[in-house]
C-alpha cells in the first residue's frame, strides 16, 4: 500500500525530486519532465534550438568513449573547454559553439536522471525556465495530464559533497513553472505538485531568486554569470526537447 502512495495516485500532474523520485514516478506516469535549470536542461534547450541532437549521459570519463561509439562530440567540464573544443555544460558556451549533429552532454543530475528515465520507454521532456510554458502546452496537446495518463515533473536538484540530494531553488521554480502551465489539466495536481507550484506564486521575481540562490551564486562567483543569465530568460523559447531512443531532439 505504501509503495503505491509514493506514486501520488489520483492526479494528472505529479512532482518529485531527483533520481529516486524520477524512478518512482516513472513506474506510474505516462510522461516525465526533467528540470535542471543550472544547467543541464537549459543547455539541452539551447543546443536543440540550434539544431543539435543531445545524448544525455551520467557524469564521468566514459562519456568520451560513448561519444566515439555513437559518432558524437562529447561535452567537457566548463573549465576544460578550448578554442578547438568549446562544447560544455555551459548554456552560454553552447549558444555560440559550432553546431554539431550529435552532442553527448553529461551531468551528475539532470543528464543522469534523463539517461535513466529513457530506459522506461516513456516520453521524457527537458524543461527549464526558458521553455516551461511551451513544454506544458505541448504535453496538454498530446493528451497527457489525466488520471490515466499522468505527467511526472522531476526537479533534479544538486548534490551535497557526500552525494546526497540537495533540493535547489532554481529547479523548484523551474518545475513550478511547468506545473503552472499544467494547472488546468483534467486530472488536477497532486498535493506535492500543488505545494511546488505555491513556491512560484510566492516568488515575485524569479530571475532574481535564481541569481541569488546558492547555485546561482556558485556559478557567478566561479566566473559563469552568463550561464545564469541565459537560464533566467523566462519564457523565451518554444522549443520542446523530447528524448526518443536515447536522444533529445525537438518535438
Amino acid at each position: 500500500m505504501a509503495a503505491a502512495v509514493y506514486g501520488q495516485p489520483g492526479s494528472g500532474a505529479r512532482f518529485d525530486w531527483g533520481l529516486t523520485g524520477a524512478a518512482e514516478l516513472g513506474r506510474v506516469c505516462a510522461a516525465l519532465v526533467v528540470v535542471d535549470v543550472l544547467s543541464f536542461t537549459t543547455a539541452v534547450e539551447v543546443a536543440v534550438a540550434r539544431g543539435m541532437r543531445v545524448h544525455p549521459f551520467p557524469w564521468g570519463e566514459q562519456a568520451a568513449e560513448y561519444a566515439v561509439r555513437v559518432g558524437a562530440v562529447a561535452a567537457v567540464g566548463r573549465r576544460r573547454t578550448t578554442a578547438d573544443h568549446p562544447w560544455s555544460l555551459s548554456p552560454a558556451a553552447l549558444s555560440t559553439a559550432p553546431v554539431v549533429a550529435d552532442l553527448v552532454l553529461p551531468s551528475p543530475n539532470g543528464s543522469a536522471i534523463s539517461a535513466a528515465a529513457s530506459a522506461t520507454g516513456l516520453p521524457v521532456v527537458a524543461a527549464c525556465l526558458r521553455n516551461a510554458r511551451a513544454v506544458g502546452s505541448w504535453l496538454r496537446r498530446q493528451g497527457y495530464g489525466t488520471v490515466d495518463a499522468p505527467i511526472g515533473v522531476i526537479a533534479s536538484g544538486e548534490r551535497w559533497p557526500d552525494g546526497s540530494l540537495r533540493p535547489s531553488v532554481e529547479d523548484q521554480l523551474g518545475a513550478a513553472s511547468v506545473l503552472d502551465a499544467l494547472s488546468g489539466v483534467p486530472g488536477g495536481l497532486s498535493v506535492e505538485a500543488a505545494m511546488a507550484l505555491a513556491a512560484l506564486a510566492s516568488t515575485p521575481d524569479v530571475p532574481a531568486a535564481v541569481r541569488g540562490s546558492v547555485s546561482g551564486r556558485e556559478l557567478t562567483e566561479g566566473g559563469f554569470a552568463e550561464d545564469v543569465e541565459v537560464a533566467v530568460r523566462v519564457g523565451v523559447s518554444n522549443v520542446v526537447p523530447v528524448l526518443r531512443q536515447g536522444v533529445f531532439s525537438a518535438a
